[in-house]
């Protein structure tokens, strides 16, 4: 990427990611990690219904098709729509770490235009952590792995308590997902962005 951003390095001290060994095994879907998710949440009828699978390493592979509900400019995917599937991509490698976490700055490249009933396939990995900062890259490619880069971003996510969502999310919606039976869906529901 050119003009890199200093706060989207990792410091000289950052380790090399550690796949949890609870982490979905490679090849298995991730699944939503809250219904009402914009990103991958099946209960958004314009949302991305995002799908993530879970990679080798701490890497996940993801789809989503771009629909007329997605478009900026006649026919094409609307920017903030795409910045929107690199972060939600980027925020579930941190479902193989096994760690909560926000994102705490995204830095999109767009490459190409992104045309409505296109298949936007995304990469991302975990590149290094250091303390609480989680450092990642995705790339997006138009119809499948091998298609053409169309977009890039790199990002930063900071670990942090559930309490985060706790005190700063809606009481009811919090409510609903603290009454979830299943502990691996009321913890996922917590999963990413502020």
């Amino acid at each position: 990427m050119s003009g890199r951003n200093t706060a989207l390095t990792p410091p000289a001290d950052a380790t090399a990611p550690v796949r949890h060994p609870d982490a979905p095994a490679p090849g298995e879907l991730l699944g939503a990690h809250y219904e009402h998710c914009f990103g991958c949440g099946g209960d958004q009828p314009h949302g991305l219904h995002l799908e993530s699978r879970a990679g080798e390493g701490v890497r996940v592979t993801a789809e989503f098709t771009v629909r007329p509900a997605h478009q900026g400019a006649p026919g094409l995917a609307h920017g903030g729509v795409l910045a929107t599937a690199l972060d939600e991509t980027l925020g579930s490698l941190n479902w193989l770490l096994r760690v909560i976490a926000v994102t705490g700055r995204l830095e999109t490249d767009y490459l190409r235009p992104v045309p409505v009933d296109t298949v936007l396939y995304l990469e991302a990995e975990v590149t290094a952590v250091a303390g609480r900062k989680i450092y990642s890259t995705a790339v997006g490619r138009i119809g499948g792995p091998e298609g053409p880069v169309a977009v890039r971003a790199e990002a930063l996510f900071i670990e942090v308590k559930v309490d985060h969502f706790i005190e700063n999310g809606r009481p009811e919606e919090i409510r609903a997902a603290m009454a979830e039976p299943d502990q691996v869906r009321r913890t996922r529901a917590f999963e990413v962005n502020p």
